[in-house]
Parts: structure tokens; C-alpha cells; sequence
């Protein structure tokens, strides 16, 4: 064993001081979001009144419990901030790992950079030795960074540790993730894929089932509904943390294993050979070859969240008996039960919207990934122009989400048409369809960034957070007019009333075309990265 992991220290130093900093990310996000959820809540709600009616709002609105999970205690600060942190700063701790591990090992092994490492003194294992100690050592610092600052800023001792000690072990957990599917896809694109995908699925499982009160059973079957067990700020219930440490610790051992029967460069899962003969004759057609495999896991992603706020928009008749709590959430300013059923459906396919949005992003920045792995440099060598070969990409980031939006709103409509809730099945379709413009504008912020300015490649995800948070939790905090419109969806109509208003839409395109503009130009008149 000893002879396995020969190498390891000098390469685990090598590497956090090369990709270290690209944690950094990560442990601002998580940390950002639990300190200003504690600095926050004492301003927004300053009286017991207030933090009782945030209490009945959120209560009232199931689509809150779908992404954050229960909310046990929303009268003392350190219990928003678990409401409003665990489950996203979860899923962020264990994205940053899943990227940490899998760009530490199968991407090492496509750039050809593991090839010049096995040719030194380096035993089989240390790279993936390497990789599990950066996901480790990341999402420890992401926890205690999160914790210090949380506490700095006012959070309970017991409270805020039990909460941070959540973020680790979730990282703990997706490290073994990453390190098991990094295995057993043929390449980094195939193994992130995976691993990115079984976080989304256990995510978006254990937020139904506290949305729509499901048996307690099938939280405890799902590892992240382990780490909302534990309660901080209510009941502060740690050992289900040992349930998690468990599972990283076999599925380190499962990684190792297949590590040891693999060949280098290659999966447990062998990519499929192309075509004897034919190629792809246009740039639309890489790139959706290029796509393809995500493309795919988004279809089924769009099937399942089509059928699960389906199934939560039908409930929509238990939130109204609740009516001022979820008219502060749902519908301000709504004076009917039907008002209220219909700015609810807008609710629900703007989140999806959202999320669905996220594969248009990751399509833009793939185009980043390419172009620094000299694949673009060859391509524009030839007879392609660097605006059809970016258009090409474009197309397809815009397109491929509409489809997803479409495919998860038509499995809405027909659930909400059959609830007999006063929306028809074309109505609600309708609204899929207003939709999809917000959509466009969130993908075309990132065709800016990737055309024009890619070394801030960050800031391609800036559309999808804004608008995430300012639909879902500004009417909660009773944000003006002029915030809540940063975000596109905020524009879209209600199609079901008498008399839509389209302009919100109109101006949105505006912006659309603003951005796509920026980026066209700038793709045009930059260097390509080598």
C-alpha cells in the first residue's frame, strides 16, 4: 500500500498550491450565504410580528420546501439561517468538491498531464489519493471559513457549528461521489455528468419530500435528507453525521478498488465509437455532439421536474387555505383564490425555467473549455468563420433549454388540467411558452461573458443566481418593485388573466438581444485562448 501511494505529499502540495485557489469560489458562496442570513434577519424582521408572518409565508408555500427543505424554527436567527442555508450551501459545498475531484483526476488524464506525472516516481494510487485529500481539505476550510464568519457576525455557537459540520460532510460525501464515478466515466466530461446528476436527483428527492409531506422513510434512504435530520437550531441532532462520514469512507473504498482494475485513460464505462463513416457538417452539429451526453441527463431531468411540480402545483388548493401567508409569497396585491392559483403556476414554471436554464449556461461555458484545450483554434483554421462557429453554440444554448422548459411545462399542464383548478391544459402550456424569453435572457448573459469577457467566466452563472433568488425569496422580504425586475422572470405575464400584459416581455427581449450583441462582438475581435 505504501508502494500505491508513493509521491502523494509532494503532489498534494503541487496541486493545492496550482488549484487551490480555485476552491476559493466555492467557500465565498457558502460563507456569503449563512453570514448574511444572520446579519440580515435581525433588520427584515425586527419584531416578533414580523418573523411570525415570515413563519406563516414560508409554511404556506411548498416550493420553498422543495429547494430549502422544512422550516423548523424562523423566530431566532441562527434558525433562518439553517432554513435558508443548509440545503443550498449543501449542494454548493458538494458541487465544489464534485469539480475539485474530477478535474484533480480524469481531467488530468484527457489534458495528458497525469501521463507526464505516471512517468516520475509516483505510485498508482497518489493522484487519486491526491484528489480525495483536495476534496477533503476543500470542504473542510469551506466549513470552517463559513463557521468563523457566521459566528463573527452574531450566529449561535452550537447552532452555526452543527449547521457548518453539514457542509463538510456533505463535501466529504460528494468527494467519494466524484472519486467513484471519476472511475467509471470514459472522460471528465462523463464523470462530472454523473456525479453532477445523482446531486441534482438526491436534491431535488429529498425536497419533495418535504414539499409534499411525504413518508419520513424516504428522507432516511436519501444521504442529503440525512444532513436536514440533523435539525441545527431546533433539535441539534448530530449523529447522523455519522451516517455520512460512513458512506464516504465506502465509497472512498469502492473508488480505490476500481482504480486499481481500470487502464489509465480509460472507464468502467467505455464511450461508444463514432460512426465508420460520415462526419458533422455544420457548427450547430458539433456542438450538439459535443453536448450530447448532458443533453440527455437534462431531458430526464426535465421529465422529472415536470411530473414533481406537477404534482405541486395541484396542491395549490391546500396553500389557499392560508391565504395571507402565501399572498405575501405567491401573490401580492392578489384578491382572489383564482388570482392566486394562477400566479402560482407562474411561480412554478419559473423555477423550472431557472433550473433549466442552468444546461444553455453550461453549453456557453463549454465553449470556454474547449477553446483552452486548443480544440477551437483547429476548427477556426479551416473554412469556419469565428461568427458561424460561435453562432452555432449559441443557437444550440438557446434552443436545447426551451426544449427542456417545453418538455417539464407540458407534463405540468396536464396535471394542472386535470386537478379541475380553473386553468386549462393550453393555458397552462402558454405560460411554459412566457416563459422561455426569461429564459433566453439568462443564457444570453452568458454569451456575453463567454464572447467578450471569458477570463471572468464566473460571472456567466450571475443570470441564473440573481434571478433564482430574487423570484423565490424577494416577495418574502418585501423587496420594492425595481429589484424584484432585475430578474427576468419577474416580466413574465400572467397569461391566464383577461388581458395579459406582454411588455415585460418585449423589454426582456431587449436585453436578449443587448447581451447576445456584446458577445457576438467580442468572440469576433478577441484573441482564442491557447
Amino acid at each position: 500500500m505504501q508502494s500505491n501511494l508513493t509521491g502523494t505529499p509532494i503532489l498534494l502540495r503541487a496541486t493545492l498550491h496550482h488549484d487551490g485557489r480555485l476552491y476559493a469560489p466555492w467557500v465565498v458562496l457558502v460563507t456569503a450565504l449563512s453570514s448574511s442570513s444572520v446579519l440580515v434577519y435581525p433588520w427584515v424582521f425586527p419584531t416578533e410580528a414580523d418573523r411570525q408572518q415570515l413563519a406563516a409565508a414560508i409554511g404556506s408555500n411548498p416550493a420553498l420546501g422543495l429547494v430549502f427543505g422544512p422550516a423548523n424554527n424562523l423566530l431566532t436567527v441562527d434558525g433562518f439561517n439553517t432554513w435558508r442555508s443548509l440545503a443550498l450551501g449543501g449542494f454548493l459545498a458538494a458541487l465544489g468538491a464534485i469539480l475539485a475531484v474530477t478535474r484533480a483526476t480524469r481531467a488530468q488524464e484527457d489534458s495528458g498531464q497525469a501521463e507526464l506525472l505516471a512517468a516520475g516516481v509516483l505510485g498508482r494510487g497518489s493522484r487519486l489519493m491526491t484528489a480525495v485529500a483536495l476534496g477533503v481539505i476543500g470542504s473542510t476550510i469551506l466549513g470552517t471559513v463559513a463557521f468563523l464568519v457566521t459566528l463573527l457576525f452574531g450566529g449561535g455557537f452550537a447552532d452555526t457549528a452543527l449547521l457548518c459540520a453539514t457542509f463538510i460532510v456533505t463535501g466529504w460525501m460528494f468527494t467519494g461521489v466524484a472519486a467513484v464515478t471519476a472511475q467509471l466515466g470514459s472522460d471528465a466530461r462523463a464523470a462530472n455528468s454523473m456525479a453532477v446528476g445523482t446531486l441534482g436527483v438526491l436534491f431535488l428527492l429529498r425536497g419533495l419530500a418535504y414539499a409534499v409531506e411525504a413518508p419520513i422513510w424516504t428522507v432516511w434512504i436519501n444521504p442529503l435528507g440525512w444532513m436536514t435530520q440533523t435539525e441545527p437550531a431546533y433539535s441539534n441532532t448530530w449523529w447522523p453525521l455519522l451516517l455520512a462520514v460512513a458512506l464516504a469512507l465506502g465509497l472512498l473504498l469502492a473508488a480505490f478498488t476500481l482504480q486499481s482494475r481500470r487502464d489509465f485513460g480509460q472507464g468502467a464505462i467505455p464511450s461508444r465509437p463514432g460512426p465508420a463513416r460520415g462526419r458533422t457538417r455544420s457548427t450547430l452539429g458539433l456542438a450538439l455532439v459535443l453536448n450530447r451526453g448532458p443533453f440527455i441527463v437534462w431531458t430526464l431531468a426535465a421529465i422529472f421536474m415536470g411530473t414533481a411540480f406537477g404534482r405541486l402545483a395541484t396542491s395549490v388548493s391546500d396553500i389557499l387555505s392560508s391565504v395571507g401567508g402565501a399572498q405575501q409569497v405567491l401573490a401580492p396585491g392578489a384578491n382572489s383564490p383564482q388570482a392566486l392559483i394562477d400566479t402560482f403556476l407562474v411561480t412554478i414554471l419559473s423555477l423550472i425555467g431557472i433550473v433549466l436554464a442552468i444546461p444553455g449556461v453550461l453549453a456557453m461555458v463549454k465553449v470556454r473549455s474547449e477553446e483552452l484545450n486548443d480544440r477551437v483554434e483547429p476548427v477556426l483554421a479551416g473554412a469556419v468563420a469565428r461568427p458561424r462557429y460561435f453562432a452555432g453554440n449559441v443557437v444550440l444554448a438557446m434552443l436545447a433549454p426551451s426544449v427542456f422548459v417545453l418538455i417539464a411545462g407540458s407534463l405540468v399542464a396536464w396535471q394542472v388540467a386535470s386537478a379541475d383548478l380553473g386553468v386549462s391544459f393550453g393555458q397552462a402550456l402558454g405560460q411554459a411558452v412566457a416563459v422561455v424569453p426569461a429564459v433566453w435572457t439568462i443564457v444570453a448573459v452568458s454569451v456575453a461573458v463567454v464572447g467578450a469577457r471569458p477570463r471572468a467566466l464566473l460571472a456567466s452563472w450571475v443570470g441564473v443566481v440573481a434571478s433564482f433568488a430574487l423570484t423565490l425569496l424577494g416577495p418574502t422580504f418585501g423587496l420594492d418593485d425595481w429589484v424584484l425586475g432585475i430578474s427576468p422572470f419577474w416580466h413574465v405575464p400572467v397569461v391566464t388573466e383577461s388581458t395579459p400584459d406582454y411588455s415585460g416581455l418585449l423589454w426582456i427581449s431587449l436585453f436578449t438581444v443587448g447581451f447576445l450583441a456584446v458577445g457576438f462582438a467580442g468572440f469576433r475581435r478577441r484573441d482564442i485562448a491557447t
